[in-house]
């Protein structure tokens, strides 16, 4: 018979093994907690210089076209190289990163991004301008898979959305403030002048960043083993819900790109004729794709995640529909909807993918953001060439059609569901 005292032994070990499970749960980042702050600020910047860098040239197209003697669509290339590089080397770079560590791969893939920033003003021709873009998107791929992996491993699932949301909000500032930052400088000193501006802010958010983010506490370095990596990928690929939330970014960044590759040109053109400095202000609307990411975790948790893609979809098509109309005001209306549901839809997609991905969440995060820059790179370049046939009726068109493959490809989920719901009774019975 056991003595009190072992008794006693026994529940104090048993409390010490609870006390120590749930100090290793505590460990992990939440709202108001230690350390918490500091991440999301360094997160945030870290998007501020992506997506600041990857689109430095969109709001400029016009004036490279001028510089160069090149279409819309050929100047369209220097945004396109820098999304499809991005893309391409997105996979290669999270398995990096499940290797050598999150922190280290987004503060080398900042480092390099930021080197060539500053060598991007000095191309001689479109061709060398296009080159350096690419090598600049390949560098840039490092941070968004690495940056939503680093977050699910170090965030309480509960507080996940939120945290992607701020982190999808810096890109949204990072686009908006490069955007409007190059128009008035290009207007006052040239398109080179306004891409140096971009690269030295990068360059101060980059070293902020490294200083800022918390090193990590639940990173396990995983293999670089080719055959590891593709059980992975096809591991992922084979999941139909992390397909549909692949597509569902791919085409609501394809819409994104096109329409803000091409919007520089039409409102240049009449009834518009508007000088550079204020096309690059209409980016101020990119203040709404930061609010409507930052709530995208009340917006799920209110209408669920399926809720909230059709929430987006239906404001992303109504605003398309506005900007139809030649009305300044109505036009820009049309930007903050279409601007404020892609946030929406990009938050809630991206988070759901790492909440789904219980394994190899870097490789999920790392084709997701695949598909989606494989969309922006498409969306510039096939926007530009449905404004050249079709004027900006053609690019909303081709928008239109990506937003009814969102709806579609989330009332397929929807169905999906609801087989999957009364397929379990059945089998419980």
């Amino acid at each position: 018979m056991p003595s009190a005292s072992t008794g006693a032994s026994t529940t104090v070990g048993a409390t010490s093994s609870v006390t120590s499970s749930t100090a290793a749960v505590d460990s992990r980042l939440t709202p108001g907690g230690p350390g918490y702050r500091r991440m999301s600020f360094a997160l945030f910047l870290a998007g501020v210089a992506t997506f600041a860098l990857l689109y430095s040239t969109q709001a400029l197209l016009p004036l490279v076209s001028t510089d160069f003697g090149v279409s819309a669509s050929e100047a369209s290339w220097t945004v396109s190289a820098a999304t499809g590089a991005l893309a391409l080397f997105v996979l290669p770079m999270s398995a990096l990163s499940e290797r050598f560590g999150r922190r280290t791969l987004m503060t080398a893939s900042l480092a390099v991004a930021v080197t060539v920033g500053l060598l991007v003003p000095f191309a001689p021709s479109i061709g060398a301008l296009v080159a350096l873009r690419a090598v600049q998107g390949a560098a840039l791929a490092g941070l968004p898979a690495s940056a939503t992996a680093y977050l699910a491993e170090e965030v309480r699932p509960k507080a996940l959305i939120t945290a992607i949301g701020l982190f999808v909000a810096g890109n949204s500032v990072g686009g908006m403030s490069g955007r409007v930052i190059t128009g008035w400088v290009a207007q006052e000193c040239g398109w080179r002048v306004a891409v140096a501006t971009i690269g030295i802010i990068a360059v101060a958010c980059a070293v902020a960043f490294r200083m800022l983010l918390p090193a990590p506490k639940h990173f396990t370095p995983g293999s670089l083993r080719p055959r590891v990596l593709a059980r992975t990928v096809r591991d992922h690929l084979a999941n139909p819900l992390l397909r549909r939330l692949y597509a569902i970014g791919a085409l609501f960044m394809m819409v994104f790109g096109g329409v803000y590759t091409v919007i520089g040109y039409r409102l240049t053109e009449a009834p518009f004729s508007l000088p550079q400095g204020i096309i690059g202000s209409i980016f101020l609307v990119y203040l709404v794709g930061t609010v409507s990411a930052s709530t995208a975790g009340r917006l799920v948790a209110r209408l669920g995640r399926r809720g909230s893609l059709y929430l987006a979809g239906g404001t992303t098509t109504a605003g398309l529909l506005l900007s139809l109309v030649d009305s300044l005001p109505l036009v820009l209306l049309g930007l903050v909807l279409i601007t404020a549901g892609f946030f929406a839809g990009h938050a809630v997609a991206s988070s759901s993918v790492s909440h789904t991905a219980k394994q190899g969440r870097a490789q999920a995060s790392a084709l997701y953001q695949s598909a989606y820059y494989i969309g922006s790179s498409a969306g510039s370049t096939l926007g530009a060439v449905a404004f050249h046939a079709g004027g900006w009726a053609g690019t909303v068109t081709l928008g239109l059609f990506a937003v009814l493959g969102v709806v579609t490809i989330t009332l397929l989920g929807s169905h999906a569901a609801r087989a999957q719901a009364r397929h379990e009774p059945a089998l419980a019975h």
